[in-house]
């Protein structure tokens, strides 16, 4: 390639094959709705599915995107991680549980 085009013939290729459906305005758009949270779009939990973030992508752009094209949107483009929302009970009181912690643990590890 040297021999026949010199130097620019060595410089790398715009990579081939389709073009994204969203462009990168698009998905400044999306983040900033993403960011907003689910319940400003109006569902129930602040909980983001697959699911939920594409019926978004297609309310603020109009364009339909599979599963996995929404994976690849929040992974990829825009740099998001998965994370699980900790399991916990809502009525949990930390102080209560310190203090049985401290004070009940060791008097039933004693059995007394």
């Amino acid at each position: 390639m040297w021999e026949e085009g010199g130097a620019p013939a060595l410089r790398r290729r715009p990579a081939t094959g389709r073009p994204p459906k969203l462009n990168d305005a698009q998905v400044e758009t999306v983040r900033a709705a993403l960011e907003r949270g689910a319940q400003a779009h109006g569902f129930e939990a602040d909980l983001w599915t697959l699911e939920r973030v594409g019926a978004v992508v297609e309310r603020v752009t109009g364009v339909s995107l599979s599963r996995a094209s929404v994976w690849r949107l929040l992974t990829g483009r825009l740099g998001w991680s998965l994370q699980r929302p900790e399991r916990r009970a809502v009525e949990r009181d930390e102080s209560e549980i310190a203090r049985w912690i401290t004070h009940e643990w060791p008097r039933i590890k004693r059995g007394r």
